[in-house]
């Protein structure tokens, strides 16, 4: 369901053979998120009913279970399955930006991009344009990815990043794909059980005559 509100064109597939990065596994984006009602809030919207797009702009923010998306402008669709597709833009004084918790765990991912396009039947976001992408743990940054275009799976938490033009620097005048990973620290090893009481023996059967 799609609440104006209704999600931006049908995002591109494509192969990146930059760099290809997994957090888990076995970890999960929010299940739930797909199924959720999408709602979104703008300074102004334009609906064109023949090709069932509604154009949000200004100030757009976008909210789909713990899925978060602002942007200046958005175009939405959602196809006759209730599949919805999400074109964000954003400004090169603000870029595009989108945010979700992982399934189970106290982590978000977090990224920006001039522009932003998410397929929740893939459950794919495409970042494009000076493209970074951040997971947190808790409140504290984690890892760090730059690039022209990262591409992230939140069904399988896999994500490919390219390098480009629109990623120089003058720190980085080649374009090329940087990554920050911190390691994950173990766990703390469970404290020792305290020793059980020792029991005394007593020569005594009956309590001593007063």
């Amino acid at each position: 369901m799609l609440h104006h509100s209704t999600a931006p064109t049908l995002f591109a597939r494509f192969a990146l053979a930059a760099l290809v990065l997994s957090f888990s596994a076995a970890v999960y984006a929010e299940k739930a998120d797909k199924d959720k009602p999408m709602n979104v809030e703008a300074d102004a919207l334009r609906y064109e009913d023949t090709r069932q797009t509604s154009v949000f702009t200004g100030n757009v923010v976008l909210t789909k279970g713990t899925i978060l998306m602002r942007g200046a402008k958005m175009d939405v669709r959602q196809d006759p399955q209730g599949n919805q597709f999400g074109l964000l833009v954003g400004t090169p004084e603000k870029p595009g930006f989108f945010r979700q918790k992982r399934e189970g765990l106290d982590e978000w991912i977090e990224g920006e991009g001039e522009r932003i396009e998410y397929d929740s039947k893939a459950e794919t976001v495409l970042f494009t344009g000076r493209a970074v992408l951040r997971r947190y743990r808790g409140t504290q940054l984690n890892d760090v990815t730059e690039g022209s275009q990262i591409l992230y799976n939140s069904q399988t938490e896999v994500f490919s990043v390219k390098g480009g033009a629109s990623n120089r620097t003058a720190a980085n005048p080649k374009g090329r794909v940087q990554t920050m990973l911190t390691p994950i620290p173990d766990a703390p090893a469970p404290a020792p059980a305290p020793d059980p009481a020792k029991l005394r023996p007593s020569n005594q059967l009956t309590e001593p005559k007063k």
